[in-house]
């Protein structure tokens, strides 16, 4: 079995469900046994984690303790699976490492790995109405040496620091960038906090991506926080 929420004793591992029906984004699901099939529900299976949509196959994935490591396989799923925005080779062994991303039928469920289980929940954004509520759709160029995004054919000029954070975001498409590297890299200027990091506020990085969303239209970039954590950059 799967445990919800709570933390059992043989727990060693745990998946955030970024996206996936029926789960509810954020959904945080331990493994606690050696082998966890992942796929849909159907008459005659019934998978350890399963999702409903009729792209994910039966017989999916699967992850299986070996050792103290957690090893994925596609199990020669129709429409395969990503790790890390690279597809997977059916029934070939992937050693998986905390903050992985796997993308199941081409992102129709996506599921963030952790070996480091703990009561911290996945959270989106919230969606940010703006004076212009069409959003801004169609291909997005991005050059960096100008430090320009041109959206629609409309080229939108960056400020240092929505640079600095999209271009950090960008270098690790699909994986986890924790606010210790963004407070690093964006705010290399500012001086140490106790912490010994840049002093900045949870408040000011927020702000920052309300920015983006607001000046660039917020389906151009799908950035995702986890509470406590940091951001992903998702990718097609």
């Amino acid at each position: 079995m799967i445990k919800w929420r709570g933390l059992g004793v043989d727990t060693f591992a745990c998946i955030y469900i970024l996206r996936g029906d029926p789960f509810r984004p954020g959904t945080c699901l331990y493994l606690d046994q050696d082998v966890t099939e992942i796929g849909r529900t159907s008459s005659d299976n019934f998978p350890d984690m399963a999702f409903t949509n009729i792209f994910i196959s039966r017989k999916h994935l699967l992850i299986r303790k070996e050792g103290d490591r957690a090893v994925a396989y596609d199990m020669g799923s129709r429409h395969g699976t990503e790790l890390n925005g690279v597809r997977m080779i059916a029934h070939a062994p992937y050693v998986l490492e905390t903050n992985d991303i796997l993308k199941l039928a081409r992102g129709t469920s996506v599921l963030h790995f952790s070996y480091s289980p703990g009561e911290q929940t996945l959270e989106f954004e919230p969606v940010v109405s703006s004076a212009h509520p069409e959003p801004i759709e169609g291909p997005v160029t991005i050059h960096w040496e100008k430090r320009e995004c041109v959206v629609d054919g409309v080229k939108i000029s960056m400020s240092e620091k929505e640079y600095l954070l999209l271009k950090l975001l960008h270098e690790h498409p699909n994986r986890l960038v924790t606010i210790h590297d963004i407070k690093q890299k964006v705010w290399y200027d500012r001086n140490p906090g106790p912490d010994g990091l840049p002093d900045v506020t949870i408040d000011e990085l927020t702000t920052l991506i309300y920015r983006i969303r607001k000046k660039f239209g917020r389906d151009t970039f799908q950035i995702n926080a986890i509470r406590g954590s940091g951001y992903i950059l998702e990718t097609e």
